[in-house]
C-alpha cells in the first residue's frame, strides 16, 4: 500500500461532518486526493476535499458508484449501506475497517455479544424489543430477574436500566435510560439491547489503532465529562485522573478488542468506571472519535493521522503526550437556531495554549457540535483553569434577521 501514498492516490471519505474535514486536512500533508460522499452540499469536509459527490450513505447505489472511484474507501459514520461495501471489497476496492467490523459495529446487540465470547467485561444485558420488554415487566413482581443470557452474565429486566436502538443511534440519540415504571413512556420502539444501570464514577476512553502487520498503538486514557442535557460530551481532560493501574487495564482492553476483531485502522473504545472500581466496556466506534480531538496538539501522532497510516498500511506514529490538556466541545446554544455568531473567540485566543476549531458549520442548532477547543498547559490543572475561564467566554448563537 506504500506505494499508494503518492499524489496519485484517491482516497474516499463517507460522510463529510467534521472528523472528515480533519481527516482531510491530515491527508492533505501527504498530497492525497480525497473524495467526500455526503447528502449535505454544505457539510464541513466540502471546502478541503479535492472532489466533493452528493449522496446518501445509506444508499446502495449512491455508496457503491463512489467506491467505484476511489483506491482506499474508509468512513467517518458507522450509519452505512454494508451491503454496498461488501461487493465493493469483493470487486477489489479496499474498504478499511472491514464491512464485516462495521456490520457487527453497527448493531449494539451484536457488539454485546461479541464482549462476552471474547471475555470483555461489559455490563449484564438482554436482547429484545420495546412491546416484549413491557410485557414483561408488566408480568413481574418488584425487583425481577429475568433468566440470564448466560450463566454468569445475568440480564437484567427491573429497574433501573437502559435501553439502547440497537442500530441507528448516535451522539445520545437512540438511548433511553428509565429508572423506574414512571419512565416507561420514554422507552423507544424498535430492537433493543437492555442494560443494568452502571452506578457510574467515571467515563473513559482509549483510542487504539491497528495496521495490517499487526502493530498496535494506545493513545493515553481521557476522561470524560458530559452535558446532561445534550448527552453530549462537554469537557476531556488527557491524561485521565485514574490510578495507573485503571489506565492500563483500559489500554489491555482496547488492545484485545482491536486484536480480536483484526481490524486495521482506528478504533475508540469507551468505557465506564463504576463505584466498584470495575473497568467495563460501554461501546466502540471504529473510526476518529470526538474524545481524540485534542491528540491534534497535545499527542505527537494525531488521531487523524494514525487512521491514515493503519489503513493505509504504514508504520503507526507515536502516542507520546507533548503536554496535559483539555478540550471543550462547541455547541449551539439552546433556544437559537439560524445562521451562527460565535462570540467570545478573541478574548479565548488571548490565553495562551488555547486552539480553535471550528468545523465550518453555517447554521447553528441546540446542542449542535460547532467547533472545539483544545487548552494545553504545562500542568493539567493549569489547563483545567484556563478551559474553565474560556468556556464562560465561548458563545454560539444565531444572528438575528434584521
Amino acid at each position: 500500500m506504500e506505494r499508494l501514498v503518492t499524489s496519485n492516490l484517491k482516497l474516499g471519505i463517507i460522510a463529510g461532518g467534521q472528523l472528515g474535514k480533519m481527516l482531510i486536512q491530515e491527508a492533505s500533508k501527504w498530497d492525497i486526493i480525497t473524495y467526500i460522499l455526503d447528502q449535505d452540499v454544505e457539510c464541513p469536509a466540502r471546502s478541503i476535499a479535492s472532489h466533493f459527490i452528493q449522496g446518501s450513505n445509506l444508499d446502495y447505489d449512491d455508496v457503491y458508484r463512489f467506491g467505484k472511484m476511489v483506491d482506499v474507501l474508509t468512513f467517518e459514520i458507522e450509519n452505512i449501506n454494508i451491503d454496498a461495501l461488501k461487493r465493493l471489497k469483493a470487486e477489489g476496492v479496499v474498504v478499511k475497517p472491514d464491512p464485516d467490523i462495521l456490520e457487527l459495529i453497527q448493531d449494539k446487540g451484536l457488539q454485546k455479544e461479541f464482549y462476552l465470547r471474547n471475555h470483555i467485561p461489559t455490563s449484564p444485558f438482554r436482547l429484545t424489543d420495546s412491546a416484549t420488554l413491557v410485557n414483561q415487566l408488566n408480568s413481574s413482581g418488584p425487583g425481577h430477574r429475568s433468566p440470564a443470557t448466560t450463566p454468569d452474565q445475568p440480564a437484567p429486566f427491573s429497574f433501573p436500566f437502559v435501553q439502547k436502538l440497537r442500530k441507528g443511534g448516535y451522539d445520545g440519540r437512540g438511548v433511553a435510560v428509565i429508572d423506574s415504571s414512571d419512565d416507561l413512556g420514554k422507552l423507544l420502539e424498535g430492537a433493543s439491547v437492555i442494560e443494568e444501570k452502571v452506578d457510574i464514577a467515571k467515563e473513559i476512553s482509549v483510542i487504539v489503532a491497528r495496521n495490517k502487520k499487526g502493530e498496535v498503538r494506545c493513545f493515553p486514557v481521557v476522561e470524560m465529562t458530559f452535558d446532561p442535557q445534550a448527552n453530549l460530551v462537554d469537557k476531556l481532560l488527557c491524561p485521565a485522573v485514574i490510578p495507573a493501574e485503571q489506565a492500563a487495564e483500559a489500554q489491555q482492553l482496547a488492545t484485545r478488542i482491536i486484536e480480536s476483531l483484526k481490524m486495521e485502522g482506528l478504533l475508540a473504545v469507551e468505557f465506564f468506571i463504576d463505584r466498584q472500581n470495575r473497568v467495563i466496556v460501554n461501546e466502540i466506534a471504529p473510526r476518529p472519535h470526538n474524545s481524540g480531538h485534542h491528540t491534534i496538539e497535545s499527542i505527537v501522532t494525531s488521531q487523524f493521522e494514525q487512521h491514515l497510516r493503519a489503513i493505509l498500511e504504514l508504520p503507526l506514529g507515536s502516542t507520546c503526550l507533548k503536554l496535559p490538556s483539555v478540550m471543550i466541545n462547541i455547541l449551539g446554544a439552546e433556544g437559537h437556531e439560524g445562521p451562527v455568531k460565535y462570540e467570545g473567540l478573541t478574548e479565548s485566543m488571548a490565553i495562551e495554549g488555547v486552539k480553535i476549531h471550528l468545523y465550518g458549520k453555517k447554521i447553528t442548532k441546540p446542542f449542535r457540535k460547532m467547533g472545539h477547543i483544545t487548552v494545553l498547559s504545562g500542568s493539567q490543572e493549569e489547563a483545567l483553569k484556563k478551559a474553565s475561564s474560556v468556556h464562560q467566554l465561548i458563545k454560539v448563537t444565531a444572528w438575528k434577521e434584521k
